[in-house]
């Protein structure tokens, strides 16, 4: 079973929190929630490789640390494009299974991966994870890694349940924290800073100043809302 990460060009990442955050954060952000993903990764023995589809030159030497396998993303092909290019071409090598992640996810852990991948079935399963609002999709793991078409985006979560049916599998779903939080939004980002945990993220989050600026936002919409 091999790891698949997807990871835009960073300079080009989290547009949705643009509003929030200028775009030095949001690429300092990108990249710490990416360092947290692969150290995920790197707990879990059980996994036969991992690869990082980016054509960052940061993300590519961040790859490269953990000893990862960097293959180059197609130009500006996006989530979707990237995950298929590695599926088709690990499939071709023979790999056995695809397990497939972003890199904004930085509360998992390599404990929420083993538990995907112990849930996950033999050959022609699929198994997922929906992000925590049950419309996106945080994880999906395919056997072999072709067995469905996969398609990213902000309500994938029932076309993926529809297209594993459609094919004659029937999907095996979890719901896990870690992996159900993925930071896109301001929201998801008040979300992350509730959840206090060791990661690079809430380190970066909180020497950046950006911890302490959303922290004193929300002391202001709770007085603005308060009784009179």
């Amino acid at each position: 079973m091999w790891a698949v990460v997807p990871i835009k060009l960073l300079n080009a990442a989290k547009q949705r929190l643009a509003h929030a955050l200028e775009q030095p954060d949001r690429r300092r952000l990108m990249l710490a929630m990416t360092e947290d993903v692969l150290a995920a990764l790197a707990g879990v023995s059980s996994l036969g490789g991992v690869a990082v589809v980016s054509g960052d030159p940061e993300v590519v030497a961040l790859a490269r640390r953990f000893g990862f396998r960097h293959v180059p993303e197609p130009e500006a092909c996006g989530h979707t494009a990237a995950v298929a290019h590695a599926a088709t071409l690990l499939a071709g090598e023979g790999a056995l299974g695809m397990l497939t992640l972003p890199g904004d996810v930085p509360l998992v852990t390599a404990a929420e991966i083993g538990a995907v991948l112990a849930a996950h079935g033999g050959a022609r399963s699929v198994t997922l994870v929906p992000a925590h609002d049950r419309r996106g999709t945080n994880c999906a793991v395919c056997s072999p890694p072709t067995v469905i078409p996969l398609r990213f985006g902000k309500a994938s979560f029932s076309p993926h349940v529809t297209a594993a049916r459609a094919c004659g599998v029937a999907p095996r779903i979890l719901a896990l924290p870690g992996l159900g939080l993925d930071i896109d939004t301001p929201d998801d980002l008040e979300m992350l800073l509730n959840c206090p945990a060791p990661t690079r993220t809430h380190a970066v989050l909180a020497a950046s100043g950006i911890a302490a600026r959303f922290s004193a936002a929300g002391r202001r919409t709770a007085a603005a809302r308060a009784p009179a």
